[in-house]
């Protein structure tokens, strides 16, 4: 035993050197050690599938030499005894800043300055940082991840879009940089979130950032493939480094599939940092083919014990407590590769806790072995020299108690580059059991009972219990009393250990005499029987979307038979009464009177009204980003990227019968970005919300919110009206100039911006724009005169009214409000009768919402038109059905009753344009995705489940497990001067 603890001592003193030694050593003589070690007798897990029982591995100068049951050990070889021991190769985790400190933020706002010359023009893209040039070994860090299992990080600088490159590091306390670097340039790194670094203001959401990348992706080519351009030190960087493993910081199933969507554009393959929400769209995430970094900091149960206050959280927000630890599970059913990080975890310690609960979750311990080693070093192209415990790899290596999943497993010693790291003294002797021992004539009983190496401590003298606290170092025993309520207390603390089975030691009395004194051993202590586990752990049902009112299966097409309904047609037809109509294949099947349909389903719809689906022009529910008001003209940015299909008012809209929206950009800036169009199909994927080759939109702004009257600190071009028509007159100037470059065949560099803005040129792309002032809404349209194009639509257009003549001659259609006024010193001028005017006067009317509250009673702004202007009640209606789908040219397949239509409609109880009247059916392309009476059970259904939440998270907490405070945020309702603050880090 001497000899072995004298050949571990030797052990500690040296270093096992690397093959990276490339850093100077200050002329030193250098040496090595060339010592062979052996750990013997232990289950070695060479890789997560190849476990070796009783077996030996043997290393040497940081690398495994051989591992084997019956392996022959040369002479010479420090033998260390591994008995009842498990080795695992040390993990690894691929998305860190350890060592690396995050930046400062710089203060103020800037709109175009870059503050670095020679790189890219925009500061947030910072591909030339490397981590390297920023790291310091953390000692304190590294201590504590190797507690936890970690003995190999990524790390990197932890900001920008684009944010360089990484190095991969070893948590070698004893070595110096050549020992703890593995490779300088490992990966690079990309997110969606702003640099602090820099005051630029582009991009401010999320739509910004992903332009930005594709922007960057295409100028980052064109530098390469052509000569005679200015070199830009950002853009070569990038290019030296793409042959690299690029990993996303998505951290949200939204942002997973964004990246997926570059990644399929620009031919990228990346590794994606998730967000723990994957489950809920799993299938889409799969169709990505990317690799997936996932984060274990599972949320804890809310402290549900307010009634009042825990009604503020959603059931949405409550299923993602019980559903994200299956995360993982989730992934691996679907064998999608993924590696684990401490990310985002408030402590290094829960870690591996979590990890285990993702295994009683269902996930395998093979699988979650993998992504702790084997698949982090494949994914960082590093599979030949970690991950693993095959020869020539580093010994990097942890030796534990048991089976490193499981509850009293102890990690005892971390092995880096060869070196041990002792976490825990594995042969701490077993204290464990009762005594009795008597001093000055009173008798003492010592009771130890918890675990064997955090043990815990019960004195007790003549019924008398002593507060104490225990301690183990030096295979000793240390108990300090700590009772202060006993006048007859004389001891402060007690020091021992084991001989034999019995105590021996001293006792310290609040005089300070040393007391010897003998423990005699009267009972074992007896290992409490282990508690199982709750074999299934309660998950909710994952929906879709995946929150209230979620599909457990998303509904399909039908064959429909609606009987003897009030049709309004809006068609030559007109009003229909007692009629039927059958639904087919999505589309309007027929109309008529006594139809008949083989297999349909029959809906009496007798006393009722059926219209088409109602369209909303202007719309800013379902996005993550309304504004990116960076610069003044945002074209290149795109609605179409930040469509959120889980947004909750999809389904309010079509609960007022809403089944078509144009979610436009905001007025922060005089030229916003492009719309979506989109069908509410709630439960399906964003993708599928889309219309198909639908028409292009792009929304611009006039008025107080471009020249930021009421925002902003007016940092920003333009600042005046008058400015904000130079601005037009600029930009489609370079537009054409770009037009003209693109169409002469010759060689140019691709500008999304520029594309965009030429597209409105060749009138392959319409304009909605935000007005309200008369002046501005002629200068709008003179402009566009003088470039050979019409406007589409003025939107908000308080001030139609004026210039209705002027409309219908330049051929624009006006998409208003019923009647709001006032909210704002641009439309004090705003009446009621506007909308009627127009129409009146020939414009293409429409009544729209920008409002997601205003968008679910759609039907009764159009009857104020009624009121206000006397407009007939089938134009009232066409006001937010067959007039908005005109002015968004999808009229084709919407907007009207009519054969071959899609089959986008609403059974009313009531007369449409009533306050009475209730949306009963939504139907969209022959699918019910609103229905009454399925929404009462589900309102039930939702109520039920939250209350056995409640309750599990009550239970949790009453078991002593930490609960997180209730917080409930406000929701935002979006408008078009809405700012995307949440979305970024700063």
């Amino acid at each position: 035993m001497k000899r072995l603890i004298n050949l571990m001592l030797l052990l500690l003193l040296v270093h096992a050197a690397k093959a990276q030694d490339y850093f100077p050593e200050n002329g030193s003589v250098k040496t090595k050690n060339t010592t062979v070690t052996a750990i013997t007798n232990s289950t070695i897990y060479v890789t997560p599938e190849k476990v070796l029982k009783n077996a030996t591995i043997l290393f040497q100068e940081g690398k495994i030499l051989k591992y084997g049951k019956r392996i022959k050990i040369p002479e010479n070889v420090i033998i260390i005894d591994g008995s009842e021991t498990f080795i695992y190769p040390s993990f690894i985790d691929l998305n860190t800043h350890f060592g690396i400190e995050k930046p400062k933020r710089k203060s103020g706002s800037t709109q175009y300055h870059a503050s670095r010359t020679g790189y890219y023009w925009n500061d947030h893209i910072r591909p030339e940082q490397s981590a390297l040039e920023h790291y310091k070994f953390d000692t304190k860090k590294a201590q504590s991840l190797l507690e936890n299992g970690i003995g190999i990080v990524n790390t990197h600088m932890p900001d920008g879009v684009i944010r360089g490159t990484s190095a991969l590091i070893t948590l070698d306390l004893k070595g110096n940089n050549a020992s703890q670097i593995i490779n300088d340039t490992s990966a690079q790194f990309l997110s969606l979130d702003r640099s602090v670094q820099t005051n630029q203001a582009y991009p401010s959401s999320i739509m910004g950032s992903m332009a930005l990348i594709k922007q960057f992706y295409i100028d980052a080519e064109w530098y390469q493939t052509n000569e005679n351009v200015t070199t830009d030190l950002a853009i070569e960087a990038y290019n030296k480094n793409a042959s690299l493993p690029q990993i996303f910081l998505a951290e949200s199933k939204d942002n997973c599939l964004r990246a997926g969507q570059i990644a399929n554009a620009y031919n990228m393959d990346y590794i994606l940092m998730a967000g723990g929400d994957e489950f809920e769209r799993i299938e889409q995430i799969k169709e990505t083919n990317a690799k997936f970094i996932l984060p274990v900091n599972f949320p804890k149960p809310y402290d549900a014990e307010d009634p009042y206050l825990i009604k503020k959280i959603s059931l949405g927000e409550m299923r993602q407590w019980a559903q994200k630890p299956a995360n993982p599970k989730l992934f691996s059913d679907k064998e999608i590769p993924f590696a684990f990080t401490m990310s985002g975890l408030k402590s290094d310690k829960e870690f591996l806790t979590n990890i285990k609960k993702a295994i009683h979750y269902g996930l395998p311990k093979t699988e979650a072995l993998k992504a702790l080693t084997t698949h982090p070093a494949e994914f960082i192209n590093k599979s030949h020299l970690i991950g693993s415990l095959e020869e020539g790899h580093l010994a990097n290596f942890i030796i534990a108690s048991g089976d490193i999943f499981e509850d009293n497993t102890i990690i005892y010693e971390h092995w880096i580059n060869g070196q041990p790291h002792v976490i825990k003294n594995r042969n701490t002797p077993d204290f464990r059991g009762s005594y009795n021992f008597e001093i000055d004539k009173t008798n003492f009983t010592l009771d130890i009972s918890g675990t064997k190496r955090s043990p815990i401590a019960k004195i007790t003298s003549d019924s008398f219990t002593f507060k104490n606290t225990l301690k183990i170092k030096d295979n000793n025993i240390y108990i300090t009393f700590k009772s202060k309520d006993s006048l007859n207390q004389r001891y402060n603390r007690v020091s021992a250990n084991l001989s034999g089975e019995n105590l021996e030691g001293n006792l310290v009395d609040t005089e300070g005499n040393i007391i010897q004194f003998i423990g005699n051993k009267i009972k074992d202590f007896e290992v409490p029987e282990k508690k199982e586990k709750e074999t299934i752990p309660f998950i909710p049902q994952i929906t879709y979307p995946n929150k209230a009112f979620g599909f457990d299966k998303l509904p399909e097409s039908e064959i429909l038979l609606i009987k003897n309904a009030t049709i309004w047609t809006n068609e030559q037809e007109g009003i229909l009464y007692d009629t039927d109509l059958i639904v087919k294949d999505g589309k309007i099947d027929a109309i008529g009177k006594n139809l008949k349909a083989s297999g349909a389903k029959v809906i009496d719809a007798k006393g009722k009204h059926l219209t088409p689906g109602i369209i909303d022009e202007h719309s800013h529910i379902a996005a993550a980003s309304i504004n990116e008001g960076g610069h003044n003209s945002s074209a290149e940015v795109s609605i179409l990227d930040v469509i959120e299909d889980h947004d909750i008012n999809i389904y309010r809209n079509l609960s007022g019968g809403v089944t078509t929206i144009q979610i436009l950009h905001g007025s922060a800036n005089p030229i916003g970005g492009q719309s979506a169009i989109i069908k509410l199909k709630w439960g399906e994927q964003a993708e599928n919300l889309k219309y198909k080759n639908a028409p292009k939109f792009i929304k611009f702004a006039l008025g107080e919110n471009v020249k930021q009257s009421n925002w902003g600190g007016r940092t920003r071009f333009p600042q005046t009206r008058m400015g904000v028509e130079q601005l037009y007159v600029d930009y489609f100037t370079r537009a054409k100039k770009y037009n003209e470059i693109k169409k002469s065949g010759g060689s140019y560099r691709k500008d999304i911006e520029m594309e965009v803005i030429a597209e409105i040129l060749n009138k392959e792309r319409f304009i909605s724009c935000h007005s309200y002032v008369q002046s501005e809404i002629n200068m709008l349209m003179k402009v566009a005169e003088k470039f050979n194009f019409n406007i589409n639509t003025f939107t908000h257009i308080l001030e139609g009214y004026k210039v209705a003549d002027k409309m219908k001659a330049h051929g624009v259609g006006g998409s208003t409000f019923s009647d709001w006024w006032a909210y704002k010193y641009e439309v004090n001028d705003a009446i009621p009768y506007n909308a009627a005017i127009m129409h009146n006067n020939g414009v293409l009317t429409a009544i729209n919402s920008d409002d997601a509250e205003m968008a679910r009673r759609l039907n009764q702004e159009a009857a104020k038109s009624i009121k206000y202007g006397d407009v007939s009640e089938e134009d009232a209606l066409k006001f937010v059905t067959l007039n908005p789908a005109r002015l968004l040219h999808i009229d084709d397949k919407v907007g009207s009753v009519k054969l071959g239509k899609d089959a986008d409609l609403v059974i009313w109880s009531d007369h449409p344009l009533s306050i009475y009247a209730k949306a009963e059916k939504t139907i969209i392309e022959g699918t019910v995705y609103f229905d009454l009476e399925t929404h009462e059970k589900l309102k039930s259904a939702n109520r039920k489940e939250k209350n056995i939440l409640i309750n599990k998270m009550l239970l949790e907490k009453q078991g002593g497990s930490a609960t997180r405070p209730v917080s409930a945020k406000k929701p935002h309702l979006k408008h078009c001067d809405f700012e995307n603050h949440e979305f970024i880090n700063n």
